[in-house]
């Protein structure tokens, strides 16, 4: 039984009850009833209506994240359980094709590397789980689920192990600053038995080692998988620059569809360093090389040397994570794309893209077009694509539609 009960003001919860699962501070009219910051609420509309269940914490502006909406469904063991079932029913259906291309071998579900559970996109908020091979890797963010994390993980290894998938070990990168915000203290480290936390996986054909103790985020950028595919046959036998590499995915599956050449750029010695040893493994390492440097002060560099290539591709991290940066993100976009589009040969392509939410679809086409324009560029849009279906985007749930990839012709002006 539910101790408290949140009353929202009239007229509130419109994010909600367009889809969403998040309540706001200033959406709350009063909360009745004695709790504790991480408890399970009720939440009922200003007449009191029951709305749902969801937990509550007083230190984040989001005051309740929702776990169910009906009355004969609170947030129970069975629940979580359900929850983690449909997340993996979901990732083998709309990735059934992908494993039959890529993985097709007795042990495709071992092999899958997927986010398994997307936060709020998969009804478990605050709570990202990715798969590499048979590691799982956690990321936590909120109090409530972060006080259940360890059921969530149990449910998960039931789960995958009904379909032959035993988990190696898991390890947690809760080390993000957002964690400070819930009253959370940022943490990262194994969960269970130790184990090398250097993870091989297999993804478009193309083998990679993530560090999942020391790379980004989760340590591999799973949402990407598909548009990496879709570069590959713009770049057999062509002059390939990726900037903003990270481990060198991009740059390996141009690698590996055949182009003539590709130089990978980041900022980052240890990102580089494992675009090399990827490289490498894939046998690639005659074709691919990789260049520490900032692409802000390159990209200039080689415009003024004249420089050009067949393809360029632009995957740089999230310029913003909030509204009040956005002007100043925008521009940073503007910057790397009108650099981009002047390296390209005419005829050539520009694959780019955003991954912050707060730089909305419109927003971030406008800001290329602007780009193009002052570049002296026509473009003509080959393809626009999203975040790969592992990474379901909820209608409601802003927060989960968030990356953008386009690729272009450019050509010179007629």
């Amino acid at each position: 039984m539910m101790n408290a009960k949140v009353i929202l003001k009239k007229g509130q919860g419109r994010e909600f009850k367009s889809g969403g699962l998040w309540i706001y501070d200033n959406e709350i009219d009063r909360v009745e009833g004695s709790y504790e910051n991480g408890d399970i609420v009720e939440l009922h509309d200003f007449d009191d209506f029951f709305l749902g269940y969801g937990f509550i914490n007083e230190n984040s502006k989001i005051r309740v994240r929702m776990m169910s909406r009906k009355k004969e469904n609170p947030v129970t063991d069975e629940l979580i359980e359900t929850r983690v079932r449909n997340a993996w029913e979901y990732r083998k259906a709309v990735m059934a094709d992908y494993m039959a291309e890529y993985l097709n071998r007795d042990d495709a579900l071992t092999g899958l590397s997927c986010r398994l559970i997307f936060g709020e996109a998969d009804f478990l908020p605050g709570i990202t789980i990715d798969k590499f091979s048979d590691v799982l890797v956690i990321e936590s963010l909120a109090l409530g689920t972060d006080r259940m994390k360890d059921k969530i993980l149990d449910a998960c290894k039931k789960v995958l192990a009904e379909d032959g998938v035993k988990v190696r070990g898991i390890y947690e990168r809760s080390d993000a600053k957002v964690r400070e915000l819930e009253g959370l203290a940022r943490t990262k480290g194994f969960i269970g038995e130790s184990f090398d936390t250097k993870v091989l996986i297999e993804e478009n054909g193309v083998k990679y080692y993530v560090d999942v103790e020391n790379g980004q985020k989760t340590g591999f950028f799973l949402d990407q998988k598909f548009n990496r595919q879709s570069i590959r046959g713009l770049c057999k036998g062509k002059k390939v620059l990726d900037c903003f590499t990270h481990t060198g995915s991009f740059a390996l599956n141009a690698a590996a569809a055949g182009a003539a050449s590709v130089l990978g750029v980041d900022a980052s010695d240890l990102g580089c360093e494992q675009a090399r040893e990827n490289a490498a493994l894939n046998g690639l390492e005659n074709i691919a090389s990789f260049q520490c440097a900032d692409v802000f002060e390159l990209l200039p560099d080689l415009e003024r040397k004249g420089e050009k290539f067949d393809v360029v591709i632009l995957d740089p991290p999230a310029f913003t994570k909030s509204r009040a940066s956005i002007k100043k993100a925008a521009t940073g976009y503007k910057e790397i794309n009108l650099r981009g589009m002047r390296l390209v040969k005419n005829g050539g392509y520009l694959a780019t893209c955003s991954c912050s939410h707060f730089m909305d679809e419109e927003l971030f086409l406008k800001t290329i077009a602007d780009a193009a324009r002052d570049a002296h560029k026509r473009l003509r849009q080959v393809e626009f694509r999203q975040q790969a279906a592992d990474h379901p985007i909820l209608w409601g749930g802003a927060a989960s539609y968030y990356l953008k990839f386009v690729i272009f012709q450019v050509c010179d002006e007629m």
